[in-house]
């Protein structure tokens, strides 16, 4: 597994008919959210773009795959828009480019998954929690192993694909071994990451004082 932020420019020579995922953590925007996330976000999304392409050495991206799209097209552009422009942005630059975007996710199982996903987010005894948790993992097993099967039956030999994903469930997904792994790490993702553990060591702060 390569991991971009530490290498200027792949062998490109060693992944000649190998299949490639370059693997773009999708950071989100906050609704409403501080000037300086906004900027992070900003920041993060301009060297995702700029790390990609350096990557592309290995391989142009020929298949784009990212989380939340059920359909193609302009509907799934129209779903992007509403969840993260930056990512919409990037997944354009590909399209545009020759790339073709496929839907990773079902609608049978994406829909009972954000469901049982706000349930979690809302029920208050531990009981129910636990039960509504059965069923959320259920589903996010099942969303899982159809995102593996998209990008397995669609990333063809010698071909590299974009895959934008929150980091989290990326890592559990179970790829073939002979998918090589890029992960485009710029240097901006640990600012991110560190401003959301300062913002939730803030919050314990807050909550030990009340």
């Amino acid at each position: 597994m390569a991991e971009l932020g530490k290498i200027e420019r792949p062998d490109a020579g060693s992944f000649i008919g190998k299949r490639k995922l370059y693997c773009v953590a999708n950071v989100y925007p906050l609704k409403d959210g501080p000037d300086d996330y906004k900027g992070l976000v900003e920041r993060y999304w301009s060297e995702v773009t700029q790390h990609t392409e350096r990557l592309e050495a290995a391989g142009k991206i020929k298949k784009v795959f990212c989380e939340s799209v059920t359909s193609q097209g302009e509907e799934a552009y129209s779903v992007l828009s509403k969840l993260n422009e930056k990512a919409l942005g990037l997944v354009k630059k590909k399209v545009e480019e020759g790339a073709l975007l496929f839907p990773m996710e079902s609608e049978e199982i994406f829909g009972p998954f954000l469901d049982w996903t706000n349930c979690l987010n809302v029920v208050r005894t531990r009981e129910v929690f636990m039960r509504i948790l059965e069923f959320y993992n259920e589903l996010f097993d099942k969303r899982l192993k159809h995102a593996v099967e998209v990008i397995e039956g669609n990333l063809l030999e010698g071909e590299a694909g974009l895959l934008i994903m929150r980091d989290e469930d990326r890592i559990r997904l179970q790829l073939p071994p002979d998918i090589e792994i890029f992960l485009v790490t710029p240097p901006s993702y640990d600012d991110v990451l560190r401003w959301f553990r300062e913002k939730a060591k803030d919050l314990n702060v807050e909550e030990e004082e009340t």
